[in-house]
């Protein structure tokens, strides 16, 4: 049961990627628009009810901007991505398990998650021990 959630989850997080792609794709816009001025150009000329036509301009200009925060925002995930990657390349002692981020399911990063905090919590513990050491010579 549990193998077949996974392969689920990764089907559905390569699905995700593939529509991410798609709707931040100059050509899907372009259709988008066609589509968007198809509709006005054919419905608002014929409707007479003023309220309606400014509802389906305001949903139409929406259904647009969709594309371009889409696009916006791939573009900025890309730039971001490839930022920490050459800073944890360039990073000698650096967990290179953390590069291409992008690519691993959200289960992988829970899990890479709860090391680090494991991880934390013993350089907390850790600190602190040294930090009792230095207060009980600074005593004596």
């Amino acid at each position: 049961m549990r193998k077949t959630y996974l392969n689920g989850e990764r089907q559905f997080e390569r699905l995700v990627s593939i529509v991410t792609k798609i709707l931040g794709n100059s050509i899907t816009f372009i259709l988008a628009f066609m589509l968007v001025i198809f509709w006005w150009v054919s419905y608002l000329p014929t409707s007479n009810d003023l309220h309606q036509n400014i509802g389906d301009i305001i949903f139409g200009t929406t259904f647009l901007s969709l594309f371009i925060i889409q696009k916006s925002f791939n573009k900025f995930s890309a730039f971001t991505h490839l930022k920490i990657n050459e800073l944890i390349s360039s990073h000698e002692p650096a967990n290179n398990l953390v590069m291409n981020m992008d690519k691993k399911t959200e289960k992988e990063i829970v899990e890479l998650y709860k090391e680090y905090i494991e991880t934390e919590d013993s350089v907390d513990k850790e600190l602190n021990e040294a930090l009792k050491d230095i207060n009980i010579e600074n005593q004596i």
